[in-house]
């Protein structure tokens, strides 16, 4: 069985950026988010009535990609992931009132299903970064995004309080803040760190 690494992280701190720097300099496949190609984002966006199909459709996706990196000999990244977009994105959307207790419900037990068939990442690495950054990674994006920017507070709410039931040895934390889209001050510290994971 092929090991998984995920990126997670609020909304613009730079998950995808990490996940294809290091596509570039390691033996891995990656499972990236795919917001132009889901049929209910762009929809979502303009009626949050969608707010379940789309949440639904994020929630298989990232069950899909687990699923085929599993299978695959290299390494799989995620760029987010299955775990993310549940504990973050579907909690996000249920405080907002776009999923109402019963869909919440529903996401709730699919998710749990799902790990019952498909174990979690063998490693987390979480991503963080100073107000200031985010918002001008969030200003320079050309791709849809759900979550505004008074939402990255509550997103960070949500996924400290997932992150802190990962076990310390089976986590990283870094603050990128400083770093620029091709994380090249960070790689060299990074990667020997994840050796163990695709040696």
């Amino acid at each position: 069985m092929g090991k998984i690494i995920a990126v997670v992280g609020t909304t613009g701190v730079g998950k995808t950026s990490l996940v294809r720097a290091l596509c570039k300099q390691g033996p891995f496949i990656a499972g990236l988010e795919q917001h132009k190609e889901r049929p209910f984002q762009r929809i979502f966006k303009s009626n949050p009535s969608f707010a379940l199909p789309n949440q639904l459709d994020y929630l298989l996706l990232r069950a899909e990609q687990e699923s085929q990196l599993r299978q695959a000999a290299q390494t799989g990244l995620l760029d987010g992931g299955l775990d993310l977009d549940f504990h973050g994105f579907t909690r996000l959307f249920h405080a907002r009132a776009w999923l109402s207790n019963a869909e919440f419900n529903l996401c709730t037990r699919f998710y749990e299903l799902i790990r019952t068939y498909i174990p979690p990442p063998d490693l987390i690495i979480s991503l963080s970064a100073n107000p200031d950054a985010i918002l001008r990674r969030l200003a320079n994006r050309k791709r849809i995004n759900v979550a505004d920017p008074k939402d990255i507070l509550r997103l960070t709410f949500f996924l400290d309080g997932w992150l802190s039931t990962i076990p310390p040895d089976h986590l990283i934390k870094l603050d990128v803040s400083e770093n620029d889209v091709a994380y090249r001050h960070l790689l060299p510290s990074l990667l020997p760190k994840l050796r163990p994971y695709y040696s």
